[in-house]
């Protein structure tokens, strides 16, 4: 059975920061692309940043440029999020997803989560004072 499993969510205070991780069970992350989206109720889900199978490849919103770090060690079959400098705005579950493809698949923009075949439940990340 396939499963992505993500981590490390909670409760941070503006200008705080977070890692967010994703472990795959089931199959082996080496030859899929991975990607964090997030989602607030009521609101689209967006892709903020992907990673390719190798790790040389990522692309990410420009509103998490600069602050946010996606890294996946697949040693370790993991993919991470780094999240600095949280703001309120980026309250909102967040999702790991991975698609079977060895490169880069996008996940920004429009319907950029019809790329990615496989879903994590999510982690709820709250950025309030």
């Amino acid at each position: 059975q396939l499963q992505l499993v993500e981590s490390g969510g909670g409760l941070v205070q503006p200008g705080g920061s977070l890692r967010l991780s994703c472990a795959a069970f089931g199959f082996t992350l080496d030859d899929y692309a991975l990607a964090w989206f997030r989602q607030v109720p009521g609101k689209e889900r967006e892709g903020i940043s992907c990673i390719s199978g190798s790790g040389a490849a990522t692309i990410y919103l420009n509103s998490v440029k600069g602050r946010f770090t996606i890294s996946r060690d697949n040693a370790k079959n993991t993919v991470y999020l780094q999240m600095n400098s949280l703001k309120p705005e980026d309250t909102a579950v967040y999702y790991c997803a991975a698609d079977r493809n060895p490169g880069l698949s996008i996940c920004t923009g429009p319907d950029g989560g019809g790329n990615y075949n496989y879903w994590g439940q999510g982690t709820q990340v709250t950025v309030s004072s």
